[in-house]
């Protein structure tokens, strides 16, 4: 079976840099493109002398036409609106695609929902193993424990991410409510500051920490009347995600278009 064509979203950035680094090392696929926006210096570089490497012959490109032409996976861990737009273009194409991009609003999700049903997509707000695993612990506690137990979710990351909160927080708070067989968006409770009265019962609380270079550090917090349960997910480098962006772009070889999440590409499915 011949490898697995690839092409890498943002490859100039930290993200796409780790995974030009880590597709190399990966069996059954090969980089086969890398788009940057127009705007950026490294349009025209080879990708392999962009990460301190033997240069592979990929240069980075602003044409995501272009590029989406010669590939099989797109591996898109941008910004919504360039994710939205990709995500048309991968579906009128039929490439696969990846998305760990965080920050997308409803309609954004809607747009993605649409172009899931020409094409496999495969969209998480984290793609490490550990933390989709984490979910589906999280999913099963809150079904087990009720409303009952009030529900915190508190993450942090370096000082420069621009959403909050993360995409990971909102994807554990997402399987506590399914856990609990709610709405997320109808007992959501954020932002805290003030005389707020006390604690809304049913609520799945978030904290939003930011600061120096903390890659991500979230924790899932169960309190009960005299007791406490604390589900947590430290991530040390973020070679993790691109390993699980990796294997997400394996899974959706021969799949029939949908839309699928991690725990799909991991088994975790239905747990």
């Amino acid at each position: 079976m011949n490898d697995l064509r690839l092409a890498v979203v943002g490859a100039a950035g930290r993200m796409g840099r780790m995974l030009l680094q880590t597709i190399p090392d990966t069996l059954g696929m090969r980089l086969s493109g890398a788009l940057e926006n127009a705007a950026s210096p490294a349009i025209g570089q080879d990708c392999g002398t962009l990460i301190g490497a033997e240069p592979n012959g990929v240069l980075i490109s602003a044409d995501p036409a272009a590029v989406l032409e010669g590939c099989d996976v797109l591996i898109d861990f941008s910004s919504p609106p360039s994710t939205v737009a990709l995500a048309a273009l991968t579906a009128r194409m039929g490439v696969a695609h990846v998305i760990g991009t965080t920050g997308l609003s409803d309609e954004d999700l809607g747009a993605i929902a649409a172009a899931a049903q020409k094409t496999p997509i495969v969209r998480s707000g984290n793609m490490s193993l550990g933390v989709n695993l984490l979910a589906v612990l999280v999913e099963r506690a809150a079904r087990a424990l009720g409303p009952a137990w009030d529900a915190e979710i508190v993450e942090m990351h370096h000082r420069l991410k621009v959403d909050a909160p993360s995409g990971t927080a909102l994807l554990l708070g997402e399987a506590a409510a399914r856990g609990r067989g709610v709405d997320l968006s109808e007992h959501s409770a954020r932002g805290r500051d003030g005389l707020t009265g006390p604690r809304r019962a049913g609520d799945i609380g978030f904290a939003s920490l930011r600061g120096g270079t903390v890659i991500g550090d979230h924790s899932v917090i169960f309190a009960g009347m005299g007791e406490r349960i604390e589900l947590s997910h430290r991530a040390e480098e973020r070679g993790i995600f691109a390993r699980g962006a990796l294997a997400a772009a394996l899974w959706t070889r021969g799949r029939p278009a949908g839309l699928y999440s991690m725990a799909d590409v991991l088994g975790l499915s239905g747990g």
